[in-house]
C-alpha cells in the first residue's frame, strides 16, 4: 500500500498506481507538500538529511532513489508520528525503489532515458509528435535497427542490438492488459524519409497500419499541405497518470539529453499544441487509408 492525502495534507491509505519511477515522483510530491505545509525550506530539510537544498530537489522531483533512512528523517522532521502513516511512506519508497525490468539495460541507456521509459511503463495516456522516425512505439525491429545505428555510429553490434531489443519490449505495453491510450500525430516527412531501402519501409508501413487499427491506438498524418502549423519546434511527448496527485510530463529529446517539464502551464500549452495538431492532420480513419494507399505505391 502507499499513502494519498486526505484534505488537510496528511497521509492516507491508498493501493498504488503505475511502475516505480511514477511512484519516485507520488512520494516525492507529497514530501514536497509535506515540507511546504510547515514551512521548512529545502535548505532546512536538506541539513537533516546531510544534504543539500538540489538534492532534495531531485528526491521532490523523483529524479533519484529515496534512501529509508532520509525518508524517516524527513517524516521526523516534518511532524508525521503517527506510526500507520509513517508506515504507508515508508513502504511507498521501499517500492519506488524497486527496479523496472528497464533495469538491465541500463549498461546502454543513460540515466534521462531510462527515467523516460519509467515513465512511459506507468502512463496512462501518451500523446506524443514526430517529424522524422515513425514513434519508437511503432518501430519494427528492421527499422528500428536502422535508426539506432543513424544515432550511435561507431557502437558495436552488440550494444545496437541491446537498443533494439529495448525498444521492442517497450512496445509490450501497448497490448498488455490496462494498455494506455496512445495518440500519435507524425509529420508526412516521417514517411517521405526511406530507411535502408524500400523494403524496410514497406515492412514498416504496413506494421503502422496495425498498430493503428488497435482499439487503443490513433495516428494521424499531418500532410505537407498544411505548410506551416503549431508544433514547428520539433518532436515532444506527452504523458498523463491515472493517479491523480502524479502531473502530466512534457518530455523533449535532445542530441544527449532530454528536458522533462511538469508544471501545468507547460504542460498545458503543449497540449494545446498537440489539440491544434489533430485538428491540421487528416483523421484516424483517412490516415489508415494513406498509409495503405502508400503501401500500394512502395515499389
Amino acid at each position: 500500500m502507499i499513502s494519498a492525502e486526505t484534505s488537510d495534507g496528511s497521509p492516507a491509505l491508498a493501493y498504488p498506481q503505475g511502475g516505480p519511477t511514477a511512484l519516485r515522483i507520488l512520494l516525492g510530491g507529497q514530501l514536497r507538500r509535506l515540507r511546504e505545509s510547515r514551512g521548512i525550506t529545502r535548505q532546512q530539510a536538506g541539513d537533516v538529511i546531510r544534504a543539500s537544498d538540489s538534492k532534495i530537489s531531485r528526491l521532490e522531483l523523483g529524479r533519484v532513489a529515496f534512501k529509508e533512512r532520509d525518508v524517516v528523517d524527513l517524516l521526523t522532521l516534518y511532524g508525521i508520528v503517527d506510526p500507520v502513516k509513517r508506515e504507508a511512506l515508508l513502504e511507498l519508497a521501499r517500492q519506488a525503489n524497486n527496479p523496472g525490468w528497464w533495469h538491465k539495460y541500463s549498461d546502454v541507456v543513460p540515466d534521462w532515458f531510462e527515467l523516460y521509459v519509467g515513465l512511459e511503463q506507468a502512463a496512462s495516456l501518451i500523446r506524443t509528435y514526430e517529424v522524422q522516425f515513425v514513434p519508437g512505439l511503432f518501430q519494427t525491429e528492421t527499422y528500428a535497427r536502422a535508426v539506432t545505428r543513424l544515432g550511435h555510429a561507431g557502437v558495436s553490434d552488440e550494444e545496437i542490438e541491446r537498443r533494439v531489443d529495448l525498444r521492442m519490449r517497450r512496445q509490450e505495453l501497448l497490448t498488455r492488459p490496462q494498455a494506455p491510450v496512445v495518440w500519435a500525430v507524425l509529420d508526412e516527412a516521417v514517411l517521405s524519409r526511406p530507411l535502408e531501402g524500400p523494403e524496410v519501409m514497406r515492412v514498416q508501413v504496413q506494421h503502422l497500419v496495425e498498430m493503428a487499427e488497435l482499439p487503443n491506438v490513433t495516428v494521424q498524418v499531418v500532410p505537407f499541405r498544411v505548410g506551416g502549423h503549431a508544433a514547428a519546434g520539433g518532436p515532444f511527448s506527452i504523458l498523463r497518470f491515472s493517479e491523480p496527485d502524479l502531473p502530466d510530463v512534457v518530455y523533449l529529446e535532445q542530441l544527449t539529453s532530454a528536458i522533462y517539464l511538469d508544471k501545468r502551464s507547460d504542460a498545458n500549452g503543449y497540449m494545446a499544441v498537440m489539440d491544434r495538431l489533430c485538428i491540421d492532420a487528416i483523421s484516424r480513419a483517412d490516415t489508415i487509408g494513406y498509409l495503405r494507399r502508400l503501401l500500394e505505391d512502395l515499389p
